[in-house]
């Protein structure tokens, strides 16, 4: 069994849990090695406190499970059968006498509870959430390479979509560019779908490439990642195409400075609140506090968004080997929008950035 197989399990016996039920298909790879998008079907891993665990797949997905580094059992179900009662079955047959389980509440939805509920009406049921959370916030140097990768193929990323501008070029063919060269280069997935933003459009943070075609003098707003052997990557970089507007320099130079303040304060002890508050200042202090719409940063693993928020207010408290990013922006609505973004593991003393692009704005 593997390491993190070890540690749910070891706390289940502490917390008296029979099983955990897992839903979500990153956790399930975190825990499993095996990696799925079931898309309306159901995917779930069984983990008990003590016995073996087992993953329930799809029936056309079987397969590829036991092909997987999963080295356990592996029930599958047709889309004719009823996948609850055949996992209450499983379940039952690890354990004829549950009485408890533990599920992931900020993941499984309402209906898939009440189906699992009625097989165990009076079961209680308690959160694994935190645990998950907690086990996935400290990075092994294994992930923190897996990371480390992934940044690399963000920076080809990004070189790939620089060389892509020009003057009439559409958002859309721009990101189209981008990964149709990676999926040539061996790259399968992104992080998350590709944006590129151009002139007024990055005044949304988190708007949608579309048909807008890129003219001189704006900025573009590149926000991407990939995923590597299961880790992913996400990072921002926001370049100038000819000149930009004088407002639109000074917003730029304003978000820069709030990063590398933010980057050069991350080191352990610090709590999540005062780093949001160092760059949220500086961007405050410039008259534009109110375009800065967003937390500075999240945590990044096998999701791209993970544990922690790193946000205002808050008093979490940075360690070393957590991952996560740190992100300012500015966006003015009609004028234009900057963000800049890289993700760091921590370190003892400081922090390391997976991408290295260069983030000071170059005319192209």
């Amino acid at each position: 069994m593997n390491t993190h197989l070890n540690i749910l399990q070891r706390w289940l016996v502490e917390q008296r849990i029979d099983v955990a039920f897992i839903n979500e298909p990153s956790t399930i790879a975190y825990l499993s090695g095996y990696e799925s998008d079931p898309h309306e079907r159901i995917l779930a891993l069984a983990v008990f406190a003590t016995g073996k665990p087992f993953l329930f797949t799809p029936e056309l997905e079987k397969e590829d499970a036991l092909k997987s580094d999963w080295s356990h059992d592996v029930y599958g179900y047709l889309d004719n059968e009823d996948p609850w009662a055949l996992i209450a079955i499983h379940l039952a047959s690890r354990k004829s006498d549950l009485s408890s389980i533990a599920i992931e509440k900020d993941f499984l939805t309402v209906g898939r509870f009440e189906k699992l509920q009625s097989f165990f009406p009076v079961i209680p049921f308690s959160d694994v959430t935190p645990k998950i959370q907690a086990m996935k916030l400290i990075k092994t140097p294994d992930e923190i390479n897996k990371m480390m990768e992934a940044g690399k193929w963000a920076d080809r990323a990004f070189e790939i979509g620089f060389k892509a501008i020009k003057e009439g070029v559409s958002e859309e063919e721009i990101v189209a560019e981008i990964e149709y060269a990676l999926k040539k280069e061996g790259i399968k997935e992104m992080s998350f779908e590709t944006m590129v933003l151009t002139g007024v459009n990055a005044a949304s943070p988190h708007g949608t490439p579309g048909k807008r075609r890129i003219q001189l003098n704006e900025f573009v707003l590149f926000d991407l990642g990939v995923v590597y052997n299961g880790y992913t990557s996400d990072a921002t970089r926001t370049i100038a195409f000819g000149e930009p507007s004088k407002q639109a320099k000074e917003i730029y130079d304003v978000v820069l400075e709030a990063y590398n303040a933010a980057l050069t304060a991350v080191k352990p002890g610090i709590t999540a609140g005062e780093l949001d508050e160092i760059a949220r200042d500086i961007i405050t202090k410039a008259g534009y506090g109110q375009y800065f719409t967003h937390r500075l940063g999240h945590g990044l693993g096998s999701s791209v968004h993970e544990f922690p928020s790193i946000m205002q207010d808050s008093n979490f408290v940075i360690q070393e080997g957590m991952c996560f990013s740190i992100e300012p922006g500015i966006y003015l609505p009609g004028i234009a929008g900057v963000r800049i973004e890289d993700c760091v593991v921590v370190t003892k003393d400081g922090c390391k950035v997976f991408t290295h692009t260069p983030n000071t704005y170059t005319s192209i």
